[in-house]
């Protein structure tokens, strides 16, 4: 029956005729009906059925049993090997039971499996010799069975092998256990991006982190990298595959998944095709599951606008981009605003545990000490409810040893949470989230078990511990206590992507980010740094378009570049002081930056317009026209085209007056040494540090009504302070793309080669930036994405979504007209720096402690201190050539000295230009 199908379904009867199969029907079908009509079996030939185990694999393909390659071609050559096997055994156990031709004499009796036993042992050249051929035609089949079965056997049993050995041990199923969470890790996977991301999401400071982490990569791990998976085998497995196909997401369980992280090739040679690569294993993602929440790192700015494309892509669900470009260059910025700020934020987010020791320098345990420190939330107890931030912080820094910067506002319509930093004239309302610095997530308990009633006479601040007072017995919302951000075990409450402060007029004093000498002040009468026609915020706001669209930004009418480019001798002209200089290496097809996000945090609303610090670009003008399109709706920008290497160059735009100079490096690092991508930006650092200077003071200032007296740059010459000598004094920054060349920055340092770069003397001076500092953010925003919100409106000057779908447009910032609600906008916390050598705050220089200082601070002007920028040679604390490094959050009885510089998050409005 199954014979005369086919021969119906075939196409061409006559082909179908000669097929091998056919051929196996017609020795197999007659002998049947002849056995019926003689009324006697026959053996016969009925053993070549067995041939037909070759159409095995194509059954098994049809029922979609085999999928892969591997499996097809695994399965033909078993069928192929056992066939013939087979069907041999067949034709020795008929001719030996049939006896010598032509009278069938002497036959040897033989069963059917003792010929298969014995073709294996003849086939795999053994030849134990138990079993043999008595007839001579059997000898005959046996010889030339050996020819061919011995061919086969040496071919397809080895390339059997190699297939099952093929079968990596990474190609499994991931099977959590019940009710344990798991997050998936993609993208760049490699021995060092791996380690780093195991560290932090790791640390045994996040107390009990019940989640297992699941990479997928194409690739199998190398040695060093499988080492790694089995130290932590127990909170690691890795899988083979690639996340564009849905079986190996269904592998990886990324429907059942906490989040899935996306990692970033920060060292790739092409940043824009890297991004594509990882937005589309995004849109793979959640095309195979769109719920899931997605934490994604990007090289390039402009690439984020990309992700609002995919449809089920919602922020407030979750999902997140960590962009390398703008957090980079926005920490730089900051650092143009407070020196060391970027250090400060930096150790602030990941995960370091310290350990100081008497051996060590005493910069070195106070900088080491800092870097224990992690932004925690935290519920605030019941008894700080209706407190003023500024009562609450002090009760916390006082009391429980706690740095709270921000608290959680929710709105009263019931929409999207905002951060308020450091806010002003607002109460707190009952289960307010607040933002802490401290050692540890225990630490931060104290907020919600503070107890007014049981805790007020507590000196010790570790006795603070839940009480049974019924104060608290109410649960807090979202279950127990648990402190979150680098600790929690769960993702935070959905919170809008911006920063809310609201504050009320209070005099306040302002401290000028630079460590050159103090601006001098003619009675009550502001002076600026660089004197300007539009200096006078009275008639600044006259004019119809000054800010953004958002109210965020300080916005001037598109400018061609032309306009701003300078040549050497009109730079020399221009009396620039207290600028920003930026020295940029690119070629004219280098990839883009993003100076955008470097300009933009130093352009933010919550300045007035006289504080903006010129920022003069030495570089590549080819390559700087290409980056204007972003750039020409920012105020005060110049563009000198020459090499950040020329002497004469950086003579020009007086970088020895400059309140920071950064180096920056657009150029794609080399695949044949990765460790000389930073070589332009060394030699650069190396060379304006053996510039000397003469020693002048420079022109003085002019009268700021005089029309006559304008610059090239449109200013009136002002110069009221004395420049550096030498050019290690110049405050620099310079941005690194390999870690391990921080130690040529520094000749004087001791640094050992293998030293972490939060260890070294230029990370902690902050004079040194690496983009691998920003791995921990990832950790950092699964935990909490209140984290990533809080930090990004600190480094970025304040961007909203508004914002960045204004920018996804491609058209670059739009101008606005004021309104209440975009002035209001303004009125947000910024970072400065406030020195005790002279002000208000002096007295607290000579011998105060930090407790002081900062009750001080936050009670008369409502400045909030983070931290401390020293000299790291106390010995000679009024030589500005000294270096500074940063303390973060010191301990209350912490030493002042009068050259101490103070990190603060500082109100705008009140604000009085001072010293620093």
């Amino acid at each position: 029956v199954y014979f005369f199908i086919r021969f119906i379904a075939a196409s061409d009867k006559f082909w179908f005729m000669l097929e091998l199969y056919s051929f196996v029907d017609y020795f197999t079908i007659p002998p049947s009906f002849v056995s019926i009509y003689l009324n006697r079996t026959w053996i016969g030939l009925r053993f070549l059925r067995a041939l037909r185990l070759m159409t095995v694999p194509d059954i098994l393909q049809y029922l979609n049993i085999l999928k892969t390659s591997t499996s097809i071609r695994l399965a033909q050559l078993i069928s192929i090997f056992i066939s013939v096997w087979l069907t041999a055994a067949g034709i020795i156990h008929l001719l030996e039971n049939s006896g010598d031709l032509p009278t069938f004499s002497e036959p040897v009796a033989i069963s059917y499996w003792n010929a298969v036993y014995f073709l294996m042992v003849t086939m795999s050249t053994v030849g134990y010799g138990d079993i043999t051929c008595g007839t001579s035609l059997g000898r005959v089949v046996q010889l030339m069975f050996l020819a061919v079965g011995l061919a086969l056997f040496a071919s397809v049993l080895p390339e059997i092998l190699e297939l099952l050995g093929s079968q990596s041990k990474w190609a499994g199923t991931y099977h959590g256990d019940k009710g344990k969470r798991h997050i998936v890790v993609c993208g760049h996977i490699t021995y060092e991006s791996v380690s780093h991301f195991l560290k932090d999401f790791l640390h045994e400071d996040r107390e009990d982190v019940d989640v297992e982490v699941v990479f997928l990569h194409r690739a199998e791990p190398d040695l060093e990298f499988e080492g790694l998976l089995k130290r932590q085998h127990t909170r690691v497995k890795y899988f083979q595959g690639s996340l564009m196909n849905a079986m190996d997401l269904e592998r990886a369980k990324v429907h059942e998944a906490d989040a899935c992280l996306v990692l970033a090739n920060k060292y790739c040679q092409d940043p824009d095709a890297e991004d594509a690569a990882n937005i589309m294993r995004v849109i793979s993602i959640k095309n195979y599951s769109d719920d899931i929440r997605v934490i994604i790192q990007l090289m390039q700015y402009h690439n984020k606008a990309y992700l609002l494309n995919i449809p089920s892509w919602d922020w407030k669900q979750g999902d997140d981009v960590i962009c390398l470009a703008e957090l980079k260059l926005g920490f730089i910025a900051q650092s143009c605003l407070a020196p060391g700020f970027s250090t400060m934020m930096a150790n602030l987010f990941a995960m370091r545990s310290f350990k100081t020791s008497p051996d060590m320098a005493a910069w070195q345990n106070d900088y080491l000490q800092g870097t224990g420190c992690e932004m925690y939330t935290e519920t605030l107890s019941p008894t700080f409810t209706g407190m003023s931030f500024s009562q609450a912080s002090e009760l916390c820094f006082v009391k429980l040893k706690l740095l709270l910067l921000a608290i959680e506002v929710k709105s009263d319509d019931g929409g999207d949470s905002k951060i308020s930093i450091n806010p002003r004239g607002a109460k707190i309302p009952a289960n307010t989230v607040g933002f802490f610095i401290a050692q540890s997530a225990e630490e931060v308990k104290r907020a919600w078990f503070y107890c007014k009633a049981c805790h007020e006479d507590v000196k010790d601040e570790n006795q603070i511990k839940k009480c049974k007072c019924k104060n608290l017995a109410t649960t807090k919302p979202g279950g127990p206590a648990q402190s979150s951000m680098v600790n929690a075990t769960k993702p935070a409450n959905n919170v809008k992507k911006n920063v809310s402060v609201k504050e009320e007029p209070k005099p306040n004093m302002n401290g000028r980010p630079t460590n050159k000498a103090a601006v001098q002040q003619k009675s009550a009468k502001m002076e600026v740094g660089i004197a300007d026609d539009q200096a006078k915020d009275f008639d600044f706001e006259k004019t119809e378009m000054k800010y953004d669209s958002t109210g965020m930004f300080h916005w001037t009418p598109a400018r061609a570049i032309e306009d701003c480019i300078l040549d050497r001798n009109q730079a020399a002209m221009t009396v620039l002081n207290g600028h920003v200089v930026v020295c940029l290496f690119a070629d004219p097809d280098s990839p883009l930056i993003g100076l955008r996000n470097l300009v933009m945090p130093l352009r933010a609303s919550n300045f007035h317009y006289h504080e903006l610090k010129h920022v003069v670009i030495v570089g590549s003008v080819d390559y700087i026209r290409r980056e204007w399109k972003t750039l020409q709706n920012l105020p005060k920008i110049s563009v000198l085209n020459g090499s950040p290497l020329s002497r004469a160059d950086l003579r020009a735009v007086n970088v020895n007056l400059c309140d920071m100079c950064v180096i920056l490096s657009a150029k794609v690092p080399s695949n044949d040494d990765p460790t000389l991508a930073d070589k332009e930006a060394i030699l650069a650092s190396l060379n304006i540090k053996a510039m000397t200077f003469d020693d002048t003071i420079g022109v003085l200032s002019q009268n700021n009504g005089a029309s006559d007296s304008l610059s090239p740059l449109g200013s009136p010459i002002v110069l009221q302070r004395k420049g550096s000598v030498y050019g290690a004094n110049v405050p620099m920054i310079t941005e690194l793309v390999n870690d391990s060349n921080v130690q040529f920055l520094d000749q004087d340092d001791d640094d050992d080669p293998d030293t972490e770069l939060y260890l070294t003397q230029p990370f902690a001076c902050g004079t040194a930036f690496a983009v691998s500092v920003l791995d921990s953010l990832m950790s950092t925003t699964y935990f909490n994405q209140n984290a990533l919100t809080l930090i990004r409106s600190l480094i970025t000057g304040g961007a909203t979504p508004e914002l960045e779908l204004i920018l996804a447009e491609g058209a670059g910032l739009r101008g606005g007209y004021s309104t209440p609600e975009t002035l209001s906008n303004r009125d947000r916390c910024r970072v400065g720096q406030i020195s005790l050598f002279e002000g208000p705050l002096a007295s607290f220089g000579e011998g105060g402690k930090y407790i002081d200082l900062f009750v001080a601070a936050l009670r008369n002007y409502g400045m909030l201190c983070i931290g401390l920028y020293r000299f790291r040679d106390t010995a000679n604390a009024f030589d500005a050539s000294s270096k500074r490094y940063v303390i973060t959050n010191p301990p209350t009885d912490f030493n002042l000295l009068p050259s101490d510089q103070v990190f603060v998050f500082i109100h705008w409005r009140g604000r009085k230009t001072s010293s620093v």
